[in-house]
C-alpha cells in the first residue's frame, strides 16, 4: 500500500540553532510530524511562500497548525493591541492552501490558529483576547506551557464519532478564539466558559477544526481520522 501524504503548514519565524545560526526559518514544532507520521502517513512541510498551494494536487490531506495570530483585516476588524505574531504571507499562503484543499475534496484538519482559519475563510470573526471576555487565562494559563482544561462535544457530531467520548481534557495554548461562526461553519465543542472548541463544515464532510493541540496530547483520534478519510490508494 502507498503511504498518504499529508501536507503540513508551517511557521516563519526567527530561529536559533546550533552554536552559530540565528536565522528566519521555516519551522514547525515537532509533534506534529510525530503524530502524521504515526498514523501511517507521511508528513511534507508546507512553508508559507506564494506558490506552495501548487502541491496540494499532489496531497492526500492537509493539516494547518497553530502558530501566531491571523490578521484582523481577514476578517473586517482593526487590530487589538493584544494581538501578535501575525504574517501576512502566511495568512494568504494558508488560504491558498485550504481553497485549493477544498477545490480538490481533501480532507482538512485545522488545529487551534489553523481552526480559525477555516472559520475565516467562511466569513467568521475571531475575539481577538479571551481574557478580556471570559474574565480568566483558563486557556492560556502559562507562557510556552500546554496546560490542559476540560470540553464538552455535542452528541452525533462528526467531532464526537472522532473522539469518542463527550467529555475529555485538552491541551490548551491560546488567547483568542471564535466570535461569529462562518457560512455554514457548525460549532461542535465547547469549553465550560461557551468558548468553541471545534468546528465542522456541515457541507463538507472532510472539514473539522479544533482549538485544541491534539498533537500535544495522548489522543492520536484527530490524526487518525485524517488519514482514514483519505480515499484508498493503489
Amino acid at each position: 500500500m502507498t503511504r498518504p501524504v499529508v501536507g503540513v503548514s508551517v511557521y516563519n519565524e526567527r530561529a536559533r540553532w546550533g552554536e552559530a545560526w540565528d536565522l528566519p526559518a521555516a519551522l514547525l514544532p515537532w509533534a506534529y510530524v510525530e503524530s502524521v507520521a504515526a498514523t501511517g502517513a507521511a508528513p511534507v512541510l508546507l512553508p508559507p511562500v506564494q506558490g506552495t498551494a501548487a502541491a496540494v494536487p499532489r496531497l492526500d490531506a492537509l493539516v494547518l497548525a497553530g502558530g501566531g495570530d491571523i490578521d484582523p483585516g481577514r476578517y473586517g476588524c482593526p487590530t487589538a493591541p493584544r494581538t501578535a505574531g501575525v504574517r501576512p504571507e502566511r495568512d494568504t499562503a494558508e488560504i491558498d492552501l485550504l481553497t485549493a484543499a477544498l477545490d480538490l475534496g481533501i480532507p482538512v484538519l485545522g488545529i487551534c490558529r489553523g481552526m480559525q482559519l477555516l472559520n475565516i475563510v467562511r466569513g467568521g470573526t475571531l475575539a481577538q483576547h479571551l481574557p478580556d471576555i471570559v474574565g480568566s487565562s483558563r486557556h492560556r494559563q502559562r507562557t510556552g506551557v500546554f496546560d490542559s482544561h476540560p470540553v464538552t462535544v455535542a452528541p452525533h457530531t462528526r467531532t464526537a464519532e472522532i473522539l469518542g467520548r463527550a467529555e475529555l481534557d485538552v491541551p490548551t495554548y491560546h488567547h483568542q478564539g471564535l466570535a461569529e461562526l462562518g457560512t455554514g461553519v457548525v460549532a461542535t465543542a465547547w469549553a465550560h466558559d461557551g468558548v468553541v472548541e471545534a468546528i465542522e463544515y456541515e457541507d463538507v464532510p472532510g472539514v473539522v477544526g479544533v482549538q485544541w493541540h491534539p498533537e500535544m496530547g495522548e489522543d492520536p483520534g484527530m490524526f487518525a481520522w485524517l488519514t482514514d478519510h483519505v480515499p484508498s490508494l493503489p
